[in-house]
């Protein structure tokens, strides 16, 4: 398969077209909706903090006075098309991990930075560069505006920093994570096209480009232990949601790594 080979060796793969206009439209308003949620929230943390995303758009808070809405939602990120894309290039043990929404910070005033994203967690990094082969933790960018948002080194889901990569990642040795690095892509999404990476691959955000940005990610992977820890069951599918869902191996496999399933 030409796409699979195209994604093992550059850790990424653009899909053109693959979500209809009526689908994006339904997503958007959906997104809009628990951002505007969200920011009511979050504003001061999202001005003073220069935040560029949030997370777990599927959690119950967003859809208290819309039940059947995260259900609808629930159906759009498993969308035939899409699950069946990820099943022939990864097979069928993927998970549903979480949802991120990308936008840009406030005034545009924050520096895009490099990084691999459990760089972030307690995992020490030697041990997550050792552990790099038995990952496959992925992100699915669907924007929902068009952007160039997103710039990736092709390859470092396969090999670990060089000295200059590690460097400006880790701002090691007077270097900042904001400085340009060698070999980088950056990556033009329309509304309809998915992006999928290797989400411990060496990216970045691009926030100058866009004068607004709005881009869905859908975190998906293999079950291994420095991710499934962070699992939520909130995100998940109740019993009765899943049942109505069409294409629910993805839920159903996060739901089964659950030691106390949710009830419904």
């Amino acid at each position: 398969m030409e796409s699979a080979t195209a994604y093992r060796q550059k850790g990424y793969l653009v899909v053109k077209a693959l979500f209809s206009p009526s689908e994006i439209d339904a997503l958007s308003k959906i997104v809009d909706r628990i951002h505007a949620q969200w920011l009511n929230e979050n504003r001061s943390s999202y001005i003073e903090q220069q935040l560029v995303n949030m997370h777990s758009l599927t959690h119950p808070r967003y859809f208290e006075q819309h039940p059947a809405e995260r259900l609808r939602f629930f159906q759009l990120l498993s969308a035939n098309q899409l699950t069946t894309l990820v099943a022939e290039l990864f097979g069928q043990d993927i998970y549903f991990h979480n949802t991120q929404l990308f936008f840009n910070p406030y005034q545009n005033s924050r520096q895009p930075y490099w990084h691999r994203d459990m760089q972030y967690s307690p995992v020490d990094d030697a041990d997550l560069q050792a552990e790099q082969p038995n990952m496959l933790a992925l992100h699915i960018r669907m924007p929902l505006l068009p952007e160039t948002g997103i710039e990736l080194i092709p390859g470092t889901h396969q090999r670990w920093d060089t000295e200059l990569e590690r460097n400006v990642r880790l701002e090691l040795n007077g270097h900042t994570n904001s400085e340009s690095l060698p070999n980088s892509v950056l990556i033009g999404l329309e509304p309809g096209d998915i992006l999928i990476f290797d989400a411990q691959m060496l990216h970045r955000g691009n926030y100058q480009l866009n004068p607004r940005r709005k881009a869905l990610d859908l975190c998906v992977g293999r079950p291994h232990r420095y991710t499934t820890q962070y699992l939520d069951t909130d995100n998940l599918p109740t019993s009765a949601e899943l049942e109505a869902i069409e294409n629910k191996q993805w839920y159903k496999l996060a739901r089964t790594m659950l030691i106390q399933p949710r009830q419904s």
